[in-house]
């Protein structure tokens, strides 16, 4: 079956072209979206509290599975610079690609791309750069919060972005090859949250991204790999 993308043009021809997206209203009047029942432990609410930003760092699989929960529940979510996403990646976690735009490259206009993102869909996925303006990082983080929108950020320098909730991974390691054959079926992370408010109480969760038969689930608090883990690692 053909995957459906919903590209969009780069750097600054984007931004106008995004104002056309309209912001879903079957959502509109939650205080939180949504997420996938094995994420809402990382989170103070139990989900992507309206307003809010979100700093993903050692996995953007992570990042993107935050995106699922509200794909799958209606609303509108988008990625900014990403040129590597894997759109086979984002349909197994679940994400609705027909209410997913994308905006590979936006160049040094990122900030308005963003920004014109926040006003039109639930929830944007954005890679920061190396360097980010301390005035770009302020709007961006109130605009956010007025508009009622979640800003998930992967990349950048630490604290580049002032994050309501901090989602790290502690380690990561593949599950499938025994003595020296077999597949890599799973990739177990052990995720801890942070934050501000009601978020500073840390959690610590450990989950299947990807699990053997695909998507997200939580490892059981006394379940052991299948297998011994293999390939400790924090890519992707």
């Amino acid at each position: 079956m053909a995957l459906l993308q919903r590209a969009v043009g780069e750097g600054q021809a984007a931004a106008p072209e995004l104002k056309n997206l309209a912001r879903p209203v079957s959502l509109a009047r939650e205080r939180t979206l949504p997420v996938l029942p094995a994420l809402a432990d990382l989170l103070p609410e139990g989900g992507l509290r309206r307003g809010s930003t979100v700093a993903v760092s050692g996995s953007t699989s992570l990042a993107l599975a935050l995106l699922a929960g509200p794909s799958q529940a209606g609303s509108w979510c988008a990625a900014v610079g990403l040129p590597s996403l894997g759109l086979v990646a984002a349909t197994e976690v679940g994400i609705a690609l027909e209410r997913f735009p994308l905006v590979a490259r936006p160049g040094e206009e990122w900030p308005a791309v963003v920004a014109a993102l926040v006003d039109a869909v639930d929830v944007v996925l954005v890679c920061l750069p190396r360097h980010v303006r301390t005035g770009d990082a302020r709007r961006l983080v109130a605009k956010t919060r007025d508009r009622g929108a979640v800003l998930v950020t992967t990349g950048g320098s630490p604290g580049a972005l002032a994050a309501d909730v901090r989602l790290s991974v502690a380690s990561a390691s593949w599950d499938g090859l025994g003595q020296g054959h077999g597949h890599l079926r799973a990739r177990r992370l052990d995720v801890v949250a942070t934050g501000r408010g009601a978020a500073a109480r840390e959690r610590r969760v450990s989950l299947w991204l990807p699990a053997a038969g695909g998507g997200v689930t939580e490892c059981l608090r006394d379940q052991r790999a299948i297998s011994p883990p293999i390939a400790q690692t924090q890519m992707g």
